[in-house]
């Protein structure tokens, strides 16, 4: 997989393709959480299911951690350097699913509707911060595409309520890095991205 630099508003962000051996039936962009990269383990394993169902995927690093920076850019500079990439690595006609864990699940949910996206995949959706439930983020979920939220049932930031179009699966003894049974979460995006017929 090789990288592509894509200059946005806020610095040159970082983009890695997956391709699929035929025709790709989706185009599935995703972005990472806020300390972390592009190789965390949901993120790569959702990655391979998803290559492997003939679902081109882009796996999408932020300017600030390009440039080497840990703590996240503000909402807006986030939301604005990700739909700057994917409005230009999109294709025309084919269906686009945008996603991420925790930070970038947040960035794609708030930005699906205004990219046209046909879907959102969340992966660790961050409900809440640890122990603040009374600041709830569940006003940043779609209310007019279809989601799914993949979230751990020990997770930290708490768990949101399916409704809508808003599927949520909760993994039993996963925390909020969703790393146990990663190729069971990835199965299950994936084989909800079936159902839509954007993958094989």
């Amino acid at each position: 997989m090789d990288d592509i630099e894509i200059e946005t508003p806020r610095g040159p962000a970082r983009v890695r393709f997956g391709e699929t051996d035929g025709p790709a039936l989706s185009l599935l962009v995703l972005g990472h959480g806020a300390g972390g990269g592009v190789d965390a383990p949901d993120l790569k394993a959702v990655h391979d299911a998803a290559v492997s169902s003939s679902v081109r995927v882009a796996l999408v690093t932020q300017p600030y951690r390009v440039a080497g920076r840990r703590a996240p850019a503000p909402a807006g500079q986030l939301d604005e350097a990700w739909t700057t990439v994917v409005r230009q690595i999109a294709v025309p006609g084919m269906p686009l699913i945008v996603g991420g864990r925790s930070s970038g699940a947040r960035v794609a949910c708030r930005t699906a509707a205004g990219l046209g996206a046909s879907g959102v995949l969340a992966l660790a959706f961050p409900l809440h911060p640890p122990g603040k439930p009374d600041r709830s983020r569940a006003g940043e979920l779609p209310t007019d595409v279809p989601t799914l939220v993949l979230n751990g049932d020990r997770d930290a930031f708490g768990v949101p309520a399916g409704s809508g179009p808003v599927e949520v699966i909760v993994r039993p003894g996963a925390t909020h890095d969703l790393r146990k049974d990663v190729r069971g979460t990835a199965d299950r995006a994936v084989a909800w991205m079936r159902t839509h017929g954007w993958a094989r």
